[in-house]
Order: C-alpha cells, then structure tokens, then sequence
C-alpha cells in the first residue's frame, strides 16, 4: 500500500471520513438496493445520497441489508443533502427531519447544502439551520456541496461555522485549482462528483493511458487514485460490484509527480460536464 494516502480523513471537527465514497445517483428501486448493498458488503463506508436524488429510501434499505451480512450501521458515514426548495431556515429542519426518515436512520454523519442557489439567497439560512440540527444531534458533521469561495465566506462569517467538507464537480478537465487551495486555506476537506469525468472521462488521453500501462491497472484506478492523492475524495458511482471493487482498489501503486501534474494538464476552462457554475446554476 503507497504510504502516502491515509485511508481516513481527519475534518475540521475532528470526526473521519473515508478516503473514498460511494456515489449512490441515479441508483434507485430494487436494482439500486442490490447495487448500493454491494458497494457496502464489498468495503465502501461513505454512502453519499440526496433528497434529489429520490433514493434516501434505497440507501436505509441498503444499510439494513448489509446490517445483517454483518456490516454495522456505526461503521458507515452517510451524507444526504438539502434541496434548493427547503433553503428558508423551518424548511431546511424539516428536510432534514425528512432525509432521516426515509432513511431510516437516527441521524446523518455529514448534511450537506446541494447548492448555493444565489438567486434565492436563503443558503445562510440553510446553513444556520444545518448547524443547529448539529447542536440536536440529528447531524454529525456539517457541510455543503457547489460552493464558490464567496459562498463559503458568507456562512462562515454569518456563523464562525466552517463546513467540513465542500462536495464539487472535480475530475482531470475540470481539476478546480484555485478551489481546492481556497479549502485547503480554511480546512475543509474537497469531495468529487463525477470524479472520473463521466462521458468526458479521459481514459484514452495519454498520461492516463501511460499511467495505467506503466502501473498495471486501468485507466479509471488512475483517474481515481490521481483525485485521493490531491487529496479529495472521490465518489464514483457504479452498480456492477467487480466496477465497485476496482474502484476501491487504489491503494497499492503510487503516480509519481511528473504523473499527477501530466493529468492535472488535461484540464480546460471549459471542462465542465454542463452548464453547472453554481453562481448561474440552481437546483430546486
């Protein structure tokens, strides 16, 4: 195992977090429930899900299943988000309420924020509620997902409360230089979506491919392993349980320097997958 990469992360509250999660969307009915069990019973222990993403239910269920093949529910980090449309303070609680109903759970290890929705301008709100539900013991940790910097300014000035962790659009076109030393500046701990560029993903781009054939693994193991060793956490998403095994399996080789920066090149100002600049993007 390269020794450079903890397979826990230490947050700014002192709690952990899992080196790599487990992205649970689009995952949903029955075949979800068997996807998202495998993904638990085969070693993921950070389950990421979201009011929107209509499969908090799949994920309890999950849970519960793989309870009884003898993983226990304490040893899993589970995050949920609240939606653009519960953004005023009551609602935000609620949604919360909510989350860990359909869940099935007593509380949620990480809530997250989804996103800004800056026309809206009720993410403060949204935040003083997530911390409050904190102090009830109905969240663990706080933090929040699509941030800009000067969106984490303003909840860190309206509370002195800095999230742990900020869940954003992150893979080799979009590598987000200047967010990630804004988190690293305050602490906080970046998360990646869509960690392996979806469609875009540049498996067949040449640091990737040389990569993969100079370490014997492939091209989605170097996307990967490339996002722990900057440091974030990636959550790849995928219902075929040798897909989930590969995706953990980062652990034993290590991308020089020359490597990393190679495929940290590919990105580009346009490498978003859509249109999703969370000062223009809302999700309700």
């Amino acid at each position: 195992m390269a020794s450079d990469i903890a397979l826990m992360h230490e947050l700014n509250d002192g709690t952990t977090i899992p080196a790599i999660g487990f992205g649970t969307y689009p995952l949903k009915g029955e075949e979800g429930i068997a996807a998202i069990t495998s993904a638990i019973t085969g070693g993921y222990r950070l389950i990421d899900t979201a009011v929107n993403y209509e499969n908090e239910f799949e994920v309890g269920e999950a849970i519960r299943r793989a309870a009884a093949e003898g993983v226990s529910r304490d040893a899993l980090v589970v995050q949920s988000k609240i939606p653009g449309r519960d953004h005023a303070y009551e609602k935000a609680v609620t949604s919360v309420e909510s989350s860990l109903e359909r869940l099935g759970l007593e509380r949620l290890d990480v809530g997250l924020i989804h996103w800004p929705n800056p026309s809206v301008g009720r993410f403060t709100e949204a935040w003083r509620a997530l911390v409050d539900c904190r102090e009830r013991g109905l969240v663990r940790s706080v933090g929040v997902s699509n941030f800009t910097p000067a969106h984490l300014a303003r909840i860190i000035e309206d509370t002195g409360v800095v999230p742990v962790v900020n869940q954003v659009e992150l893979h080799p076109l979009f590598p987000q230089q200047e967010l990630r030393a804004e988190h690293e500046r305050l602490g906080i701990r970046t998360e990646s979506w869509s960690p392996l560029g979806k469609r875009e993903a540049p498996f067949d781009s040449d640091p990737v491919a040389a990569a993969a054939s100079a370490h014997g693994v492939e091209p989605a193991q170097v996307i990967l392993r490339w996002q722990v060793q900057l440091g974030a956490i990636p959550l790849p998403k995928s219902g075929t349980p040798s897909r989930q095994q590969a995706n953990l399996d980062l652990f034993g080789f290590e991308l020089s320097d020359d490597e990393m920066s190679a495929i940290t090149a590919l990105g580009r100002p346009d490498g978003r997958l859509f249109d999703g600049d969370p000062d223009t993007h809302e999700e309700m």
